[in-house]
């Protein structure tokens, strides 16, 4: 099976763990599975996956610890899954260069739409490296985009992006088909991109209020 990419999955409660492993592996990821801190450093320098799924309050190294280390020693993107969302959280994890940060509680049917969007971004971070530019370090090409974590919390503000993984995940498409499906159905449609995403995950969050009928 040609898998999208390699994904190490960290979190102190094994049930989320387990169906976070299982939500992915179902979509079509390779994944990485740690519930504490040491393991998840040791797996990531033996396998270094494409991305990290990072819880932050665990016992012995926290989320803080590893994404720290992954940044600095491994180059690997991380995001977080927490259900705190205090004020000096959000900091640290700005500080820290989070691709996004999701509150939990979460479903897959949430999460998978954000991991796409998350390696759409790489890959147009990796496009802009390829491409001088003089806003685009080329020492930080995994930070790049991340200028500022507090307009990308907000999904709102990456809408195209989000739309994107929407579309791959519930059509299973290359995100170049996807992209070209939304561009399509705005030109048919004789709207902006923007908004036609907006609508789709205002669509998307209305699905997942339903929960299982």
């Amino acid at each position: 099976m040609n898998q999208k990419g390699k994904i190490l999955v960290v979190d102190d409660d094994r049930l989320v763990l387990a169906t976070l492993t299982h939500g992915l592996a179902q979509a079509g990821y390779e994944v990485i599975d740690a519930d504490n801190g040491d393991d998840a450093i040791l797996l990531a320098r033996q396998h270094k996956p494409d991305l990290a799924l990072l819880d932050i309050r665990m016992e012995g190294k926290s989320g803080f610890d590893v994404a720290a280390y992954l940044r600095e020693y491994c180059q690997i993107p991380f995001m977080f899954l927490s259900a705190f969302s205090d004020e000096a959280t959000i900091r640290q994890v700005n500080e820290l260069g989070a691709l996004t940060y999701l509150i939990k509680p979460l479903d897959i049917g949430q999460i998978v739409p954000a991991v796409e969007s998350a390696f759409a971004n790489r890959a147009n971070a990796a496009s802009l490296k390829k491409s001088p530019a003089p806003n685009v370090p080329e020492a930080q090409p995994i930070e790049a985009p991340q200028a500022s974590l507090e307009p990308q919390a907000d999904p709102l503000k990456q809408v195209v992006a989000l739309a994107v993984g929407i579309v791959m995940h519930r059509q299973s498409l290359s995100r170049r088909q996807a992209l070209a499906r939304l561009q399509q159905q705005a030109t048919q449609e004789g709207c902006a991109m923007d908004a036609l995403a907006e609508r789709l995950i205002n669509a998307q969050e209305v699905l997942a209020g339903l929960g299982s009928l």
